[in-house]
């Protein structure tokens, strides 16, 4: 990383990321550019009718080599941790994170969303996505008791959160959910959605959510 600051930026958003899925975490660097992907929502399997719903925060890095790694996110938090602690008294100097041993099971990190071709096509208030995101997780509460097994547990989450908005329609309500998660949404903000491909960006200037989609576009 460019210095310690942008590393503690990625330490908060690796910790959010954590609180929603313990799971793994993409790390594509290259051009001095690492870009973070996170899982909110995925498919279990093939008949699995879940929307992919991801998390996308970018940062600078002092290194320009190519690399593309699936890593334990608790892993990799752990030695940023010690990274952040060894590098304290230095805030402008690069930091050095050696990664944990890859993953090669995690199957939403075989999907890459685009890079570019992004149209822009609309934009959501921040109050619309909060309030689904408000509003899902009471009903996911009230839907799974303690105790539930796993496999309910997932088909409840699909259900409420694969739910379109109601404007706009073609984004899920587990895209707000990811917004409020990860702490990409300000008050006074509007969400630009973007379509490329089978894929749907909602950006605001703290990252980014992509929803993957059936293959059909709604530009208009």
């Amino acid at each position: 990383m460019v210095d310690s600051l942008a590393l503690g930026d990625l330490q908060v958003f690796l910790g959010r990321a954590a609180r929603v899925d313990e799971g793994s975490v993409r790390l594509i660097g290259g051009a001095g550019v690492l870009a973070v992907y996170v899982s909110v929502l995925h498919p279990a399997g093939l008949l699995d009718q879940s929307p992919t719903v991801l998390g996308l925060r970018t940062f600078a890095l002092s290194s320009t080599d190519d690399f593309d790694a699936v890593v334990p996110v608790r892993s990799l938090l752990g030695r940023i941790e010690s990274a952040v602690e060894a590098s304290a008294a230095s805030f402008s100097e690069p930091v050095a994170v050696n990664l944990p041993m890859s993953v090669n099971t995690v199957t939403w990190a075989a999907i890459t969303p685009p890079r570019g071709g992004w149209v822009a096509i609309d934009s959501v208030p921040s109050a619309v996505l909060e309030e689904a995101a408000r509003a899902g997780i009471e009903e996911v509460a009230a839907a799974i008791p303690t105790g539930t097994g796993e496999a309910i547990v997932h088909k409840v989450r699909t259900e409420v959160w694969g739910r379109p908005l109601d404007e706009p329609d073609y984004v899920p309500a587990g895209a707000g959910f990811a917004a409020v998660s990860l702490g990409f949404l300000a008050d006074d903000e509007a969400a630009s959605v973007y379509e490329s491909g089978a894929w749907t960006r909602l950006s605001t200037k703290r990252g980014h959510i992509l929803v993957k989609r059936r293959a059909w576009s709604v530009a208009r």
